[in-house]
């Protein structure tokens, strides 16, 4: 049964790679608004659910649904979409454009929307100054330090004002100082637009910023949420 409330709720999810199991009976849930973190060792499985809730990955069984429809049942190019509109993603190299500029790789799944260059732009710039890296928008990522490249990797993955924010160890790759800014910005930014945020981590330092922890072991999920 989904949990009342829940935008993004998955359950006895199973995915293996070869003879390695990645998740076994893994389950999830989040609610608009909330930041939850996921926990667990390397090797655990916590990349492989955020790909299985993100519908980039299909489980091998088990279901996810999202916002009331099954997204393991939509066909590539409606999870596409879903990606493109209604997800964002923070990578821990933040994976920005190298060859764009920093207002422009913000800008781009605005364009990618659909929506004019100058209005996308604006609206980048206006991210850039509220992740407090505006100053740094006419640069290219190679120009910036780790720190201001991943606010401009935020940034981007908020632009579209998305319903869930997909963040795989977004902070693995800076110093503590810079790690706990991102964080703050992230979750400040996403709460405010009542946006969920699966936020994959091993660190508790970054775990802490979130509502709720579920720990990922060998492919299971530990949830109070959902008694497992």
């Amino acid at each position: 049964m989904i949990p009342a409330g829940s935008l993004l709720f998955a359950e006895n999810l199973h995915k293996g790679f070869g003879r390695t199991t990645a998740l076994d009976g893994a389950a999830f849930s989040i609610h608009p608004g909330e930041v939850v973190a996921v926990l667990g060792p390397s090797g655990s499985g916590k990349s492989t659910l955020l790909h299985c809730l993100a519908g980039i990955v299909a489980p091998d069984s088990g279901t996810v649904h999202y916002d009331g429809r099954e997204l393991t049942a939509l066909p590539d190019r409606e999870r596409s979409a879903l990606r493109r509109t209604e997800f964002g993603f923070v990578f821990q190299f933040g994976q920005l454009v190298p060859e764009l500029s920093c207002t422009e790789n913000v800008a781009l799944p605005l364009r990618l929307a659909g929506v004019r260059r100058r209005a996308a732009e604006r609206t980048a710039r206006e991210w850039l100054e509220r992740l407090e890296v505006a100053d740094i928008g006419g640069h290219r990522p190679g120009e910036v330090s780790g720190g201001q490249g991943q606010r401009v990797a935020v940034a981007r993955a908020l632009v579209t004002s998305p319903r869930v924010v997909f963040a795989d160890e977004p902070t693995g790759a800076l110093d503590s100082y810079s790690g706990e800014r991102v964080m703050e910005l992230l979750t400040d930014a996403a709460r405010a637009l009542n946006t969920a945020v699966v936020l994959v981590t091993h660190e508790a330092r970054v775990a802490a910023y979130s509502d709720r922890e579920i720990v990922v072991r060998d492919g299971r999920t530990r949830d109070p949420d959902l008694a497992l």
